[in-house]
């Protein structure tokens, strides 16, 4: 990878700022036919269940104005299956992969962290954000969220990422408490709830009323969660994610606070995008006259 584009975050060494965002590159697997995973850091294949999750029924994925609706539910095999289907493939893809765990109790969410680091990945991206479950989200009690966290800290001796949620109250609190909790770093954030209706059917668009809302609209929300974050707590390592789709948004969540990004819905329609906003990212860092990604990391001053 071309220097300057190499970043620490807490124990992980990326070669690239960019992260390939789990449910957006399916088992990553099946992403080496499509695109050029030497430009990305790590790819995070989509979240996996301690017992198989047969989803939600169709229809589950709409466009909503400039972005995107998914009501899928986390559709997987579960553990087992899963390690059984990727494991021999992981060392093969030439980037590092990182599991995403999810789950209704924390004892699920350790037990999956121990599959996914039998089947051998880098990192275990804690996924306690998920908008379309049942139940309320982790992401949005402090006490819920630490107690997952250190649950699955107990049960691996990876990196652990704890995904949070725009939809918090106090994304701060929640963030404090996972990091407390043993995360090592964070990834800000997940999809935002929101709506769409058929107005001749007289229903939702999708088969729930409310769903997870991602794109560029989600952009200057997972920006402020990102500031918010950063200011608080400076030395935690956060991952920007949200509406990101050129090399400029990568370089707002870099002065935002964040120390790599990742990648979406972008992947949707344009598969290939990652090359293309490398390379945007990397004349954008000589524009600046910076010496690399990590000079360009919570530089935002005031106005």
């Amino acid at each position: 990878m071309r220097p300057g584009l190499a970043v620490r975050l807490g124990p992980l060494q990326l070669q690239s700022p960019l992260i390939g965002a789990s449910g957006t590159v399916g088992s990553v697997v099946d992403f080496v036919g499509v695109a050029d995973l030497s430009v990305y850091g790590a790819m995070v294949a989509k979240s996996v269940s301690r017992d198989p999750w047969p989803g939600k029924r169709p229809p589950r994925v709409a466009p909503a104005g400039q972005g995107m609706l998914n009501a899928i539910g986390i559709q997987n095999p579960g553990i087992d299956r899963w390690v059984e289907e990727v494991e021999g493939a992981l060392p093969e893809l030439g980037v590092p992969v990182w599991g995403s765990a999810v789950g209704k109790t924390a004892g699920e969410f350790a037990q999956v962290a121990k599959g996914l680091e039998m089947a051998g990945v880098a990192a275990v991206e804690v996924n306690l954000s998920c908008p379309n479950l049942e139940g309320e989200m982790f992401a949005l009690s402090a006490g819920a969220a630490a107690e997952v966290i250190a649950t699955v800290r107990a049960s691996t001796t990876l990196p652990i990422g704890a995904k949070l949620s725009p939809n918090a109250s106090d994304i701060v609190a929640i963030a404090t408490a996972v990091a407390g909790a043993g995360a090592d770093f964070l990834v800000l954030t997940n999809t935002v709830w929101g709506a769409a209706i058929d107005i001749f059917g007289r229903r939702p668009l999708l088969n729930a009323p409310i769903a997870g809302y991602s794109g560029p609209p989600l952009k200057p929300i997972a920006l402020r969660c990102v500031i918010e974050v950063h200011r608080a707590l400076p030395d935690i390592p956060i991952v920007g994610c949200g509406g990101i789709t050129t090399g400029a948004d990568v370089v707002e969540f870099l002065m935002a606070g964040a120390r790599a990004v990742a990648l979406g819905t972008i992947h949707f329609a344009e598969p290939k995008a990652g090359k293309r906003i490398l390379a945007e990212l990397e004349s954008l860092i000589a524009r600046l006259g910076a010496g690399g990604v990590s000079e360009l990391t919570g530089t935002l001053g005031e106005r």
